[in-house]
């Protein structure tokens, strides 16, 4: 009897357990089934293949002018001798709105500001109201690497960068410690309309004037053999500047470059070597210095790589003087005063990571030296807008004779930087 209680109980036991097993399993179901009625898995799969949303690309505009020097009759000429000031406003003021529409604007700095005596070819030296002009007008960076750098040794340099910060103008190229050049070797990261532009600057030499082994960190030169033939490239050093400027996460790098032969209207074998190191090393945009006359412009020069893969930058050789009292008449060279505003359209993709150069074009200018004597002498003349003015009726500034220079101008302009890229003929097609 108690056997068959015993075995009754037994089996109950077994019974229960199966049905509490069955009936866990049953209301694991529905738990699973209710996540699916709700959709939360489908959504997350849905989720997880809708494309990413990227903000809109930015676009910004660069502003790059050529050599800024002041020739002793420039000098003579922007002062005024009822204040005892300097101004260049004058020279300026028909240029000046092409440098402020830009988001950025440069230029290369080829003079010293050492106070006075103020001073002209070969040694230059001109008054601090030149770079408080520059800043006035729209300039935000200069590039301070030049054969004419050194011309008031090592107090030169340090004064004149001295001065550029009380103008507020950034400045890039020279140095006044080891440590002011150690912060960020040498390299400054700007705001070019909301994109991130690491400016990196080089001169290839300093016209002979050595620099102290104590001083050597206070300008940038891209050749090791900066005293001598100037010819032999210092890819460690351009290398690893190149390197940290991209490891600052800029989004594009721009290199300032003094270099060439002067007088000439193409750029030679050595540029053109010089300029595929850097694209291949890193740059994106290289702005080129020193001929005193026009140079062209490759906006897409592409590189190929050791690996088989390839790079393409910007390369504009040299825009010429920008403020200078060379011309045909003072140095018998063609175009000396023949330049142009370059403006540079960088667009940042957020899609494709990438930061390129979408627009080129540039707006022709003449240097014009009206005579000794001449209220205003030197004025920089919007080539187009001048032509406007003589064609519509208006003498007033523009006589035949500097109609027949604004064309002249003109001609240099488009032959030697390209006819495409006139602002004008952009506008007008």
């Amino acid at each position: 009897m108690n056997r068959k209680i015993l075995s009754i109980a037994a089996i109950l036991v077994v019974i229960c357990a199966l049905l509490i097993a069955l009936g866990i399993r049953h209301d694991s179901k529905p738990a699973r089934s209710a996540s699916k009625e709700t959709g939360s898995d489908a959504q997350v799969q849905q989720e997880q293949k809708e494309p990413t949303e990227y903000p809109d690309p930015i676009t910004a505009t660069l502003a790059v002018c050529g050599d800024v020097m002041s020739h002793s009759p420039q000098t003579k000429d922007a002062y005024d001798a009822a204040t005892d000031t300097y101004s260049y406003m004058n020279c300026f003021q028909y240029v000046a709105p092409w440098i402020q529409q830009a988001d950025y604007a440069v230029a290369n700095f080829e003079t010293t500001l050492n106070g006075p005596p103020y001073s002209g070819y070969p040694q230059f030296c001109a008054p601090d109201a030149l770079a408080y002009n520059m800043k006035e007008i729209g300039f935000d960076l200069v590039s301070t690497a030049n054969n004419h750098s050194m011309d008031k040794g090592f107090n030169g340099v340090v004064r004149t960068l001295d001065t550029l910060d009380s103008a507020g103008l950034e400045h890039v190229g020279s140095y006044r410690t080891q440590a002011e050049y150690d912060e960020n070797k040498g390299i400054q990261v700007v705001d070019v309309g909301g994109i991130q532009v690491a400016f990196l600057s080089y001169t290839y030499g300093t016209n002979g004037i050595p620099i102290n082994d104590a001083n050597t960190f206070c300008l940038n030169r891209f050749n090791t053999d900066y005293m001598a033939e100037c010819s032999t490239l210092d890819e460690a050093k351009l290398k690893a500047e190149l390197a940290h400027a991209e490891s600052l996460g800029a989004d594009a790098i721009a290199v300032m470059i003094h270099w060439g032969i002067e007088y000439q209207f193409a750029q030679n074998d050595y540029q053109n070597t010089v300029a595929d190191f850097l694209i291949a090393n890193g740059a994106d945009i290289i702005l080129g210095s020193h001929s005193h006359v026009p140079q062209p412009i490759q906006a897409e020069r592409t590189v190929t790589l050791p690996d088989g893969s390839s790079r393409t930058g910007f390369v504009s050789y040299s825009l010429g003087n920008f403020v200078s009292n060379q011309s045909p008449a003072t140095v018998n060279v063609n175009y000396t005063d023949t330049t142009a505003v370059l403006n540079l359209e960088i667009t940042k993709n957020f899609e494709t990571g990438e930061t390129t150069v979408t627009g080129v074009s540039y707006v022709p200018l003449l240097v014009l030296n009206r005579g000794a004597g001449a209220g205003d002498q030197y004025l920089i003349l919007d080539v187009h807008k001048a032509m406007d003015a003589y064609e519509s009726g208006d003498t007033s500034l523009v006589s035949a004779n500097v109609y027949s220079k604004l064309q002249y101008a003109l001609e240099g302009c488009h032959n030697i930087l390209g006819a495409q890229y006139d602002m004008e003929s952009q506008t007008t097609a």
